[in-house]
């Protein structure tokens, strides 16, 4: 049985989840208010409807589903239907809907609605109007997000831009300035691993000396290894262009990537990608890139030219789609998820792309080596068996960063440990030929590489068994930051919860506590979704050294960028950013987020700064420094700034 599937189900997916809208432009909106009361007003529509195009009017239920909906950011907010309507209409019988007839605006309309408000009014109502819209036979829905001023609402003053941080002029220049692409090495590497990796599976290995074989039989000797050169080249360049359409996301909105990596929506998306990805490496199916392209590129391969020797690594890349494809997924999430931009995608690509075409390049310079590889068989088809398994794993992270971020309290710590023991557990039972699968023979014995991974997947397991209880052992320091936080637990009180710093969640409430106490603020720029920041947080803040400065010493403050619960309606309201585009800052996360990007130029967590209580950057800032000496010589930088 095989699943189609392309690599643009990833792309797609991350656009539809980011707000894509068909064919919106077609229906053209601007909304206002006008006062009715102290708390009644009425929104007023104005819509422009382009030629040859339909707007179904509202009030008209179409197969269950009203033709016109109100959403609002806050529950304050209500409105008391129906809409009134003006402009052209035709009544016109429509033939998606059995031709019943439907009441369509075709050119200019206005439609109004009472809208009452509950509590204070602030100074700016934010929601959005679902709609569906058509032309000839086509059907689509459409969602106009909009904000409209309200008469005589307040608005709570809420400081985004800080007019006196100078982020290049601190007072010590102490930090991570000039050092922003540290962290691309170790993206860079996780992806050569996933390159290494993802040549030991079935849809690869076997091609390699096929491949080698082509290109030092092909002319002369010199000429082949160039050849070879080049074909691992390509293959190189494939993945790094794979990453492309990522920089287009991130030049529209800097902290798009990182909306995108913490969507609670696209987290249960992957969740379900992965899984699928699992049960395919288990053999039940096999998911392909469809025959068409397969074919239509191989047959532009092969040859000395230039084109048919990247249409051969084009092939390669294609093929192996069913092998690589899940493996790839996990290095683009992994990538995002990192939160640092596209530039962290081009690195891990690259790692991948030079991974699996490295070998390649080496074995054409030294075909002797040829040799020494063992020979394909079942030993393949058990790699793949164990990645799926991994990919589980995978998949629990995924859905344990959409219960982090929505705070469902569903994943805590223990029962994702949970998980990951039984899938431990599994691998375990499968290296022993306890378990199998379609494709697998039954196993006669156990050879030395496979009795290598089954010690490791065996320790592996007993090290996780401790984070299940309620004890100091459940610490598991080797993976911080995978499962959810210390505290984020199922017992009542965790043992390991108090050894951590407890932190103020608001900024102006830090810098108040800091002019009272006379004392710096810290600021740690998180989201519930950083595994680097639960790292920090468990292994270096719980540092004596750390902890006793951060505790005596600052006003710390944790800015969670990914907070999704919203602001009070009196703070909600639309940025103007330095960029010239308008924000609507409507969460908590939307506010830090931004604070963030406009103070301190960057997007990705964890990220740290020191402050003075006048508001003055003390050094540059920090990001993620897992070496707890580092990060105590740094805070000390900023306490001496803060003395002078």
């Amino acid at each position: 049985m095989r699943i189609r599937v392309g690599l643009w189900l990833l792309f797609f997916g991350l656009i539809f989840f980011s707000g894509y809208s068909q064919d919106s432009t077609a229906i053209q909106w601007r909304a206002h208010s006008e006062k009715s009361d102290s708390s009644h007003y009425r929104l007023v529509f104005d819509v422009q409807v382009k030629p040859g195009w339909q707007l179904y009017g509202p009030g008209q239920d179409l197969n269950g589903s009203p033709s016109m909906e109100m959403n609002f950011a806050d529950s304050s907010f209500s409105v008391r239907p129906p809409f009134l309507s003006q402009g052209d209409s035709i009544r016109h019988p429509v033939a998606l809907f059995d031709n019943l007839p439907f009441t369509l605006y075709i050119s200019s309309a206005k439609f109004s609605i009472p809208l009452k408000i509950q509590g204070s009014v602030p100074g700016k109502v934010f929601g959005s109007l679902d709609y569906y819209y058509g032309k000839a036979d086509s059907f689509y829905t459409g969602s106009y997000s909009f904000n409209a001023n309200l008469e005589g609402g307040v608005n709570k003053s809420s400081r985004i831009l800080i007019p006196s941080f100078d982020l290049k002029h601190p007072v010590k220049d102490c930090g991570d300035s000039g050092t922003a692409g540290k962290g691309l090495m170790s993206i860079f590497l996780l992806g050569l691993l996933g390159g290494f990796i993802a040549l030991l599976t079935p849809c690869v290995f076997p091609l390699i000396p096929l491949t080698v074989s082509f290109f030092t039989k092909s002319g002369s000797q010199g000429k082949g290894k160039a050849h070879a050169f080049l074909y691992g080249f390509f293959i190189l360049l494939i993945y790094v262009l794979l990453s492309l359409p990522f920089y287009l996301l991130d030049h529209l909105d800097p902290e798009i990537l990182n909306n995108i990596s913490t969507n609670m929506w696209l987290n249960l998306f992957f969740f379900a990608i992965f899984v699928v990805f699992a049960i395919s490496f288990f053999g039940y199916f096999e998911i392909t890139l469809p025959g068409s392209v397969a074919n239509s590129v191989g047959s532009k391969s092969g040859g000395a030219s230039l084109a048919g020797i990247f249409f051969m690594a084009l092939t390669l890349a294609i093929v192996s789609f069913s092998c690589t494809g899940p493996i790839l997924g996990s290095l683009l999430v992994g990538a995002l998820s990192n939160q640092g931009g596209a530039i962290q995608l081009s690195f891990g690509m690259g790692g991948f792309g030079l991974g699996l075409a490295l070998p390649f390049a080496l074995f054409a310079l030294f075909p002797r080596w040829l040799g020494s590889l063992p020979k394909s068989g079942g030993w393949l088809g058990s790699v793949k068996v164990v990645l799926g398994f991994l990919e589980l794993a995978m998949a629990i992270k995924f859905l344990s960063n959409a219960d982090l971020v929505e705070q469902w309290g569903l994943i805590k710590r223990e029962i994702f440990i949970g998980f990951w023991i039984l899938i431990g557990v599994l691998i375990t039972l499968y290296l022993l030929g306890k378990i199998r699968f379609p494709h697998d023979s039954p196993l006669k014995k156990i050879s030395r590489p496979r009795a290598v991974f089954l010690l490791f997947f065996g320790l592996a397991t007993l090290y996780l068994l401790p984070g299940v209880t309620n004890t100091r052992a459940a610490n598991l320091s080797l993976i911080s930051g995978f499962p959810p936080p210390l505290c984020y637990s199922i017992y009542k009180d965790p043992v390991n919860c108090g050894r951590g710093v407890e932190t103020l969640r608001d900024y102006e409430e830090a810098l108040a506590l800091a002019k009272k106490l006379h004392k710096p603020v810290l600021i740690d720029f998180t989201g519930w979704a950083c595994v680097n920041c639960r790292r920090m947080e468990e292994n270096v803040w719980t540092d004596p050294e750390v902890r006793k400065r951060m505790l005596d010493s600052f006003v710390v403050v944790s800015l969670y960028v990914d907070e999704r619960r919203l602001l009070p309606s009196a703070a909600q309201m639309v940025y103007p950013t330095r960029g010239g585009t308008q924000k609507n800052i409507l969460t908590v996360g939307d506010k830090w987020a931004t604070f963030q990007s406009e103070n301190f130029n960057a997007v990705s967590q964890p990220q740290y700064a020191i402050v003075s209580p006048e508001e003055k950057i003390l050094t540059y800032t920090k990001g993620y420094t897992p070496k707890a000496a580092e990060f105590t010589q740094w805070l000390d930088c900023g306490l001496s700034a803060a003395r002078n």
